[in-house]
């Protein structure tokens, strides 16, 4: 990559990655509601459901947000969820039904009852199921990609709805996002103390991978992990301490293009 294109995408960084990215992106949801625990689980739940039109995908969100009055924590915990959410094979959206629906909500409950809740279980998973480092080294994104994969693999969805770790894995890398990157005004970074924001991924999509073949950045045709780690490992290198915040310049990069022409 030339240095007049990695100055063009610090720009273009810095121009998108504003309050206004928000309107219209899943990431809104979670700054409709308040308390981590809120928003961590509110962000899980918009990024399982963050995939096709967000025309379509946006409403079911919000029709959770306001299932749950807001206190999403506490809708999934105690089993709210069961009321707005029964068990049937009804349309959800798309290839989830409502019982798929149900039964990741179902999983999801067991983690937070048992863990009290997200960021305490991945926290847990990654330093001590994973080999991370002692003291007070932060663990890897991908330790954590992999413990919220297996946790939901173990109970047997079927359809994508939780990908698996060896996947492209783009809506778990989208809500560690997130999670991790801090003194950001669209993520949270509500797990910047423990996970090392220089280790996450740009989460990778059929936009990403169309600017990153027309950067040369990759060839690849196929969402892949591969994939994924060739455009983040070109990402570090623009942006060393922070390659996901790259993930802000590739999504405006068509869109300059075309405000161009």
């Amino acid at each position: 990559m030339d240095k007049e294109t990695e100055a063009r995408l610090r720009m273009l960084a810095v121009k998108y990655e504003t309050a206004d990215f928000i309107v219209g992106d899943p990431s809104w949801f979670m700054h409709q509601v308040q308390g981590r625990q809120n928003q961590e689980t509110m962000a899980f739940v918009a990024s399982v459901l963050s995939y096709g039109s967000r025309k379509q995908f946006m409403p079911k969100i919000e029709y959770m947000l306001k299932a749950s009055k807001g206190e999403m924590f506490r809708w999934v915990n105690e089993g709210l969820y069961s009321r707005d959410i029964p068990d049937s094979e009804r349309c959800f959206y798309r290839l989830y039904t409502f019982h798929t629906m149900n039964t990741m909500l179902g999983r999801l409950q067991r983690m937070l009852n048992d863990y009290g809740s997200i960021g305490d279980y991945v926290k847990a998973k990654v330093t001590t199921g994973t080999g991370t480092a002692e003291g007070n080294a932060k663990a890897s994104g991908r330790s954590a990609i992999v413990a919220i994969s297996d946790y939901f693999q173990n109970c047997g969805l079927q359809g994508g709805v939780i990908p698996r770790a060896d996947s492209a894995c783009k809506r778990i890398v989208m809500f560690l996002r997130w999670m991790v990157r801090d003194s950001s005004p669209v993520d949270l970074g509500l797990w910047s103390d423990f996970i090392d924001k220089r280790t996450i991924f740009i989460p990778l999509d059929t936009h990403v991978m169309q600017q990153a073949r027309q950067l040369g950045i990759s060839d690849s045709r196929t969402q892949s992990w591969n994939a994924v780690i060739k455009i983040t490992e070109a990402m570090k290198t623009v942006f060393p301490d922070d390659p996901a915040k790259g993930d802000f310049a590739l999504f405006g990069y068509d869109i300059d293009e075309q405000g161009t022409k």
